[in-house]
């Protein structure tokens, strides 16, 4: 049985460090991967931007979820491994505060079904996927929020540890610049199933957009962040203006204590569904009961 770490000792110090460096080395590769077009034509501000993150800020749900049980529809894997993969990553987003354990796992897992898949194919198959369980849980009002920040002559990033590819889809759907997201190693043209650097989680982001700002000159006392996380802090306070989107309980107490803006686009019942944890919410609220439908219409066939 492998030896944890002991607080303050020098291998919990070396852990430490290591998650570090795989934040800046996953930041770096995302900002790296990311496509960048200038920005709009009338009236350009080059030195603002705004970033926006995905889960439960621009879309209802966790779109890494809707990703795999598009992915799961397609035989890529089985509905167990979907129901194992969603409460592993329940795990990660309820917890902040994940084990080495658990992290070390969730890194390991993360893109292990896309394993010696051509880049290609799944390129494709995230269109489709888009298109059939994304598009209509986009939130227009933070879709909205985005096109005001266009309509100042500014570019418009979303940050999110969906795969790097995926969010380029959901950000060019959206008119959007581009995207920042987690991104899998590539050798001839395949998936490895391996993760460089980190998922684009916590601090992950923060350096990515701190990359990115350095390499398009941008000022971010001058931009803007918005997520519904409080795990998402890092990114949020690097900005010069941060807004809560659909908040969770912890970020719009820091919200309100820092004297952020907070957008609600929830009312009623949505709230009630959607005011969770992402990833349980998108299981709870009818993602593993669409898989196990499926797999019943598959074994009556």
């Amino acid at each position: 049985m492998p030896r944890l770490p002991r607080r303050g000792s020098r291998d919990a110090r070396r852990s430490r460090v290591d998650e570090e460096t795989r934040a800046h080395v996953a930041g770096a590769a995302s900002a790296a991967a990311a496509e960048v077009t200038g920005p709009p034509a009338a009236e350009p501000d080059a030195t603002a931007a705004a970033f926006f993150d995905v889960d439960n800020t621009m879309m209802m749900g966790a779109s890494l979820f809707w990703f795999a049980r598009g992915l799961a529809a397609r035989k890529y894997f089985s509905t167990r491994d979907l129901s194992r993969f969603v409460w592993q990553q329940a795990k990660f987003r309820i917890a902040g505060n994940e084990s080495a354990d658990d992290m070390h796992t969730i890194r390991e897992n993360a893109l292990a079904f896309v394993a010696g898949r051509p880049v290609d194919e799944i390129v494709q198959a995230s269109e489709e996927i888009y298109d059939e369980l994304m598009a209509d849980r986009i939130w227009s009002g933070t879709r909205a929020l985005a096109q005001r920040h266009l309509a100042a002559g500014q570019r418009v990033w979303l940050v999110t540890a969906t795969p790097v590819e995926l969010a380029g889809i959901i950000a060019h759907r959206l008119g959007l610049t581009g995207a920042l997201g987690t991104v899998a190693e590539v050798v001839d043209g395949r998936y490895t199933g391996r993760l460089v650097g980190e998922l684009m989680h916590g601090e992950a982001k923060a350096e990515a957009v701190r990359a990115l700002a350095e390499r398009e000159g941008l000022d971010l006392s001058r931009c803007t962040a918005y997520s519904d996380s409080a795990n998402d802090l890092p990114m949020l306070t690097l900005t010069g203006t941060a807004v809560a989107v659909n908040p969770d309980t912890e970020l719009r107490a820091v919200a309100r204590s820092r004297g952020w803006v907070v957008r609600d686009f929830r009312t009623g019942r949505k709230a009630a569904k959607i005011g969770v944890p992402t990833v349980a919410a998108a299981a709870v609220s009818g993602g593993l009961v669409g898989g196990a439908v499926a797999l019943r219409r598959r074994n009556k066939l």
